[in-house]
């Protein structure tokens, strides 16, 4: 029997989903993102998992979507088909209630780089390198530049999807696209660390605030910080938001019912 495309392993409230195609760099076939939208889902209903971190096998993260599969499947129909899925996973990675960490390692490369910035965060290995890539085979990388552009700012997100040029870790740091750059030896102790502080805090408040951070960079001023005002109302109301509160004022450890 052949390897499933992608390996789920729970541990300390965190699932580790590893895309497992490292002979095609982890591309992103049709049942690669059929296998890694129904974790995304089945987890959005399990109290259990507080962070989510996505991985990938092999030598690389991810190279993008699988351009033999493509190939092989011409067609406008084919092709909508494809994007909307790609369009329906990215968006349930943002909209799942609790944090998604990418751990990169090698490349991350089209709509491999696409999923790195729709996580929540990224860690990557210092030697790990990052394009937007099609338009060096004459294909824009259009939907990978929905994720980009929402991560970094326009004039280096345009670079990249001008040129198709890589981008070493250090630099995908500075204009935001990840978060932390480790050595290669050190990148799974640091995205456990990560994953575990945030597993620590109360799942509620992670989630409300999740939620909240993408819905507001959406609205005008007004109106997010009338949104924002309303999130932290609702947060206030809380009971173990009220223990977390009564606890630091107490200077003890709070006593939380759900997290």
């Amino acid at each position: 029997m052949s390897e499933p495309v992608l390996l789920r392993r729970d541990e300390d409230g965190i699932a580790w989903l590893t895309l497992n195609r490292p002979a095609q760099r982890n591309a992103l076939s049709v049942a690669l993102m059929t296998a890694l939208q129904a974790e995304i889902d089945a987890i959005a209903k399990d109290g259990r998992v507080k962070v989510v971190v996505i991985a990938g096998n092999g030598p690389g993260f991810c190279a993008g979507h699988d351009l033999r599969e493509m190939r092989a499947n011409p067609g406008r129909q084919h092709y909508e088909a494809l994007f909307a899925q790609c369009a329906g996973l990215m968006t349930s990675i943002v909209r799942l209630p609790k944090p998604v960490i990418a751990r990169v390692h090698g490349i991350a490369t089209a709509a491999g780089c696409q999923l790195v910035a729709t996580c929540d965060l990224a860690v990557a290995a210092s030697d790990a390198r990052f394009a937007v890539n099609g338009i060096n085979i004459g294909l824009f990388c259009s939907t990978p530049m929905v994720a980009l552009t929402r991560a970094v700012g326009r004039k280096p997100a345009m670079e990249m999807l001008m040129t198709g040029d890589f981008v070493a870790a250090e630099q995908a740091r500075a204009i935001g696209l990840i978060n932390r750059v480790v050595p290669a030896e050190q990148l799974d102790a640091e995205v456990w660390a990560l994953a575990r502080q945030i597993a620590g805090k109360l799942g509620l408040a992670v989630a409300i605030g999740k939620e909240a951070f993408y819905r507001q960079a959406e609205l005008g001023l007004d109106a997010a910080y009338a949104y924002t005002a309303e999130v932290m109302t609702k947060n206030m109301l809380a009971r173990d938001t009220e223990e977390g509160i009564d606890a630091f004022l107490e200077k003890r450890p709070p006593n939380w019912e759900k997290n």
